[in-house]
């Protein structure tokens, strides 16, 4: 167990499914937006480290961390924002290895672990290069977050949830991350496949963006990942928005 699988068991013992939200480190007042999205009811918050290519992340997000890095926001800066911060929900960040490496995976776990943060979800790290990153974290007593996307196979999906700890990221949908019309016909299915090899907690993400589309795939996942409509609706219309889609969503869940 670990403060991420703790959350997912608490809220499941609450009867709920857990809301896990981003936000993009860097982009306007993050200290305050996180404050808001805990406030509002978060289960786990991520907090996405700024890279200039980020495979996995849509237009939305993209943009995002273009003004972050526009803004000259560090790792080290983003560490250092939330050290100063009490937060309830358990927090990771989700980050590319580019920057990872350039800080060294054993200074970046320490980093970590002295910000308070819980792990970190790292879109571009496969399975067979994951281990000294895995056990970096590990040795703060962190945790290293796999994701399992649809395209993966049975027996590959069996091992990478083997290997997780806090939680499993299970992507709805090919492709990168942004607000969908619509989730796959077979997401239930695939979540109920997943669920039943994981060890560990799954939350699916990429795609969800609605109260009711959170509130359909409630009590089908262990939790629901929500960020690109947070990081829109951030830029568009400022925290007290962002803080009442938190709201809505956990209600929903």
């Amino acid at each position: 167990m670990s403060r991420l699988s703790d959350a997912f068991a608490k809220a499941r013992a609450d009867g709920r499914t857990a809301l896990v939200c981003y936000a993009m480190g860097g982009d306007g007042d993050t200290a305050a937006l996180l404050q808001a999205i805990d406030a509002a009811g978060a289960d786990v918050i991520e907090l996405g480290l700024p890279f200039s290519d980020p495979i996995a992340d849509g237009p939305v997000l993209q943009a995002a961390a273009t003004r972050a890095i526009a803004a000259r926001t560090t790792v080290r800066d983003l560490l250092a924002m939330v050290s100063r911060l009490r937060l309830r929900a358990p927090t990771v960040v989700m980050g590319y290895m580019n920057p990872i490496e350039s800080m060294g995976s054993r200074a970046f776990a320490r980093g970590l672990r002295e910000a308070g943060l819980c792990g970190a979800i790292v879109p571009d790290l496969p399975l067979e290069e994951a281990g000294p990153l895995r056990e970096d974290l590990a040795s703060e007593g962190l945790d290293l977050v796999p994701l399992i996307a649809p395209t993966t196979s049975a027996n590959r999906a069996a091992r990478i949830a083997r290997a997780a700890r806090g939680f499993v990221y299970y992507v709805s949908v090919t492709g990168v991350t942004g607000v969908r019309a619509a989730l796959p016909e077979d997401l239930e299915a695939r979540l109920a496949e997943l669920r039943s090899i994981s060890p560990a907690p799954v939350a699916v993400g990429f795609g969800i963006s609605r109260p009711d589309q959170a509130a359909a795939l409630k009590g089908k996942a262990d939790g629901v990942v929500v960020g690109t409509a947070l990081v829109a609706l951030h830029h568009d219309q400022g925290i007290e928005a962002t803080a009442t889609l938190v709201r809505s969503l956990r209600s929903a869940l």
